[in-house]
Formats: structure tokens, C-alpha cells, sequence
């Protein structure tokens, strides 16, 4: 895989500093490359004991070489043209309820092409995005049961930002689309980023979070974030 130029890069710190108390994005990694977002947080997730990570951690990455999509296929993801990300959460609903988080997340991402790009999404159940009848955007969502606490919950996105057709396998290119292609323009993957984060924690704490302190978070919480954060790699 090549590199993806420095100024084309993901920049978590800046992500993070966009969002000051919010509950998703509180720490956010961006990798280089890996098997797939929902991997990296499963892992790390293990690695530091599962009650020790609050929800709402955002892993990126430019690259993934096993993306998943919904049953067992494979999401395609050129490095740095799209937005791939997983998200920690533990929303107080029943596993039987998981379908509720897929609803939300592709909701989410159909109101941010709407209102920051001007395009006019439809949602194709279970869990795609479509623009123009060809799907710009996936989300997959995988549960795991917790004893005498929140069921763990990680959300997979994967949404085509900057390909062009060329950039999708031969099999999937009558069937794929970016918001580049939709726009006849490339788009600002960082800003976008930005604003889907936002929208994704505003109407989380909305939907499944009790609490909702807003983004201004009192200095106790985020000293307490900040130190659980500072055990996380950011490369």
C-alpha cells in the first residue's frame, strides 16, 4: 500500500479538538493501515480490560485490508479516499435492540451528505447509504453481551468519499459510488469527518445516552478522559 500523503492525512488531534466534551470522539485514533477499525478497537478494547474504556472512543484508518461489510462481505477501501472508523459505545438496550444502532448511524450519515454537501441520500435497509441507487456509504454493527453492565457495542462506518470509478474493484463499479462522483468535486475528508462526528454524539445522547452533560464537559470529566486517553496510541 502507498502512503497516504501527509496533507491528505486524517489528523486525530485536530478531529478531537473540534469536539470538547463530546461523548464520541472523546479519543480518537487514526491508523496508517489496518485489518479493519472494528478489529483495532476489539483489541484494544482487550488489552486494557473492557470496563476500563468508555464509550465512545473513534478508531480511523486510511487503509483497511479486511473491511467488513454486512453478512461477511468485503468493504473495499482505497487508501485515503474514504472515511473507514469504528466506534466503542454501551447503550443500554437489549442485543435483540442492535438493529436500533444501525438505524442511527445510517440515518446520521444520510442527514451530513444532506446538510453539508447539498445531496440527497436515500437509505437502503439494513444498513446501507445510496446516492442515485448506488451506495455510497455502509454501516455494520456487532454486539457482545456484558456481565451486570451495558452490552459493548462497536460500530463499523465505511463511507466512499474521494474515489473515482477506477478506484472500485471491476465487479462493483456498477454498483458503487463516491461523494466525489456524486458532486463532480473532490471533498474535504477532515471536514466531513467533523461534521458526521458531531451529528453521530449530538443524536447518540439523544437516542441512547443518559447522560448528556453537552460539549462543554466539567474539568473532572475530561481530566478523567485524559488520562484513560493517554494509554492509546495515535499512529
Amino acid at each position: 500500500m502507498s502512503t497516504v500523503e501527509k496533507l491528505d492525512r486524517l489528523a486525530a488531534d485536530q478531529l478531537k479538538a473540534k469536539a470538547p466534551g463530546a461523548i464520541i470522539g472523546w479519543e480518537i485514533i487514526v491508523l496508517e493501515q489496518t485489518s479493519s477499525t472494528s478489529d483495532a478497537i476489539s483489541r484494544l478494547a482487550s488489552t486494557d480490560g473492557l470496563p476500563s474504556i468508555p464509550e465512545g472512543l473513534v478508531v480511523f484508518a486510511e487503509h483497511q485490508t479486511h473491511g467488513r461489510g454486512q453478512r461477511g462481505n468485503r468493504w473495499e477501501s482505497t487508501a485515503g479516499k474514504g472515511l473507514w472508523f469504528s466506534i466503542l459505545l454501551r447503550p443500554e438496550i437489549p442485543l435483540s435492540d442492535s438493529g436500533r444502532l444501525t438505524i442511527w448511524a445510517i440515518e446520521a450519515i444520510s442527514d451530513v451528505i444532506r446538510s453539508e454537501l447539498g445531496l440527497e441520500p436515500a437509505i437502503k435497509l439494513p444498513n446501507d447509504v445510496q446516492l442515485t441507487e448506488h451506495k455510497v456509504a455502509g454501516v455494520l454493527v456487532e454486539m457482545r453481551a456484558q456481565h451486570k453492565a451495558p452490552h459493548l457495542a462497536v460500530v463499523g462506518i465505511g463511507i466512499n468519499v474521494n474515489q473515482c470509478r477506477d478506484d472500485f474493484p471491476a465487479e462493483l463499479r456498477d454498483n458503487a459510488i463516491s461523494l466525489a462522483m456524486a458532486l463532480s468535486r473532490q471533498v474535504d475528508r477532515q471536514n466531513f469527518a467533523v461534521a458526521l462526528l458531531r451529528n453521530l454524539d449530538l443524536t447518540y445522547r439523544e437516542k441512547f445516552s443518559k447522560a448528556v452533560p453537552g460539549f462543554n464537559s466539567s474539568p473532572a470529566t475530561t481530566t478523567t478522559r485524559d488520562k484513560r486517553a493517554a494509554k492509546f496510541p495515535t499512529a
